[in-house]
């Protein structure tokens, strides 16, 4: 195994869990440096994990020339820093929302061919235990069909939090909650049940001071046959995180906030099934250190790490897709918003129907 040199752009909230990440790997990485907009906050996270800190992103390559870069930015930098690292030859690790718009994120994978240089979106829910064994048995065949499922992501957040000047606006992080809240769950429906084809959607401003939607729910229907129910809200007071997947012989449920354990998971099928659930006893927290621990996995064997931008496209067209049939009214299927339409551009595409009407 090879030691990988590791850098973090963004010191803020999320920065702590991919330097903790970075730390329970000691063997495979190592922080080499980090920067911030704010010279004091990345004085504090420097001193804290005991790096040097550099005024730039620019600097920072040139010094440490880092095989890794942990984008930790607001969403609306992820696309120019992400084409300086690949110019530089490091693997930017991408948080959600990867870009802003599918017009980008092509941009982005252009850049990452012409480089040779892989790009990693930062999607930990799928590498939970809990996640992986329900692949597998899916894939197996033990499950059966997927008939009916639902992702729900039910958060709360006041006013106060959309005071960030970067948060609520199109311009510069892209969505509300379906592009930046709900995406890990969905994410994680998509990874199970495959390939998507079509999205019936709505989505409303129903009361926090936003430009972008504070509520979503679309309903999807799947290559396989199956259908979902998607709701990504920020105005619900008591807060859960809920999937569910109905397949011919077995439920099975998961129910956390931000992040989940075996404990998570709960099953209802036959002792067959039952018996192959628990065969497994491995409890891996669906946490940033999970999907790390796959990129390096994955560097090591010389493959793209996960979860590659293919993957991530799947999941980018998808949130197009509901912000597309909301806005127009009508089913969007997979393949359709492609270049010069307004949604492949920018995921307000034709705009929100609440920033259209006149001002009373």
């Amino acid at each position: 195994m090879t030691t990988r040199t590791c850098a973090i752009i963004g010191t803020g909230a999320i920065a702590g869990a991919h330097a903790e990440a970075i730390a329970a790997l000691p063997d495979r990485a190592r922080l080499v440096g980090v920067v911030d907009v704010r010279p004091d906050r990345a004085a504090a996270f420097a001193a804290t994990w005991d790096v040097p800190t550099y005024p730039t992103a620019a600097d920072l390559l040139d010094a440490q020339r880092p095989d890794l870069v942990h984008l930790c930015t607001p969403p609306g930098t992820h696309l120019p820093l992400a084409l300086e690292c690949l110019a530089a030859g490091a693997s930017p690790v991408v948080e959600k929302p990867p870009v802003l718009s599918l017009a980008e994120f092509d941009r982005l994978r252009a850049a990452e061919a012409d480089a040779g240089v892989p790009v990693a979106t930062v999607f930990q829910h799928r590498f939970g235990s809990g996640a992986v064994r329900l692949r597998r048995l899916l894939a197996e065949g033990l499950l059966g069909r997927p008939l009916v499922a639902s992702a729900h992501t039910l958060w709360f957040r006041d006013d106060d939090y959309f005071a960030v000047p970067w948060r609520g606006r199109w311009d510069v992080e892209g969505g509300g909650p379906t592009m930046g809240h709900g995406i890990h769950q969905f994410d994680l429906l998509l990874s199970i049940l495959g390939p998507w084809s079509s999205v019936t959607a709505l989505a409303e401003r129903q009361a926090r001071p936003t430009d972008t939607e504070d509520v979503s729910a679309a309903l999807v229907r799947f290559r396989s046959g199956a259908v979902a129910t998607v709701v990504n809200s920020l105005v619900s007071p008591r807060q859960t995180s809920q999937l569910r997947f109905d397949f011919e012989h077995a439920t099975v449920d998961l129910e956390h906030l931000y992040g989940y354990t075996n404990a998570n998971w709960s099953l209802t099928a036959g002792p067959d099934v039952t018996s192959a659930w628990e065969s497994d006893p491995a409890d891996v927290p669906s946490g940033h250190t999970a999907q790390f621990t796959a990129v390096l996995d994955a560097l090591d064997a010389g493959e793209a790490p996960p979860v590659s931008t293919a993957d991530t496209r799947v999941t980018m067209e998808f949130v197009a897709a509901v912000y597309a049939s909301s806005f127009t009214g009508r089913t969007v299927a997979r393949g359709e918003i492609t270049e010069g339409d307004p949604f492949y551009a920018s995921m307000a595409g034709t705009g929100a129907p609440w920033l259209r009407q006149p001002a009373r």
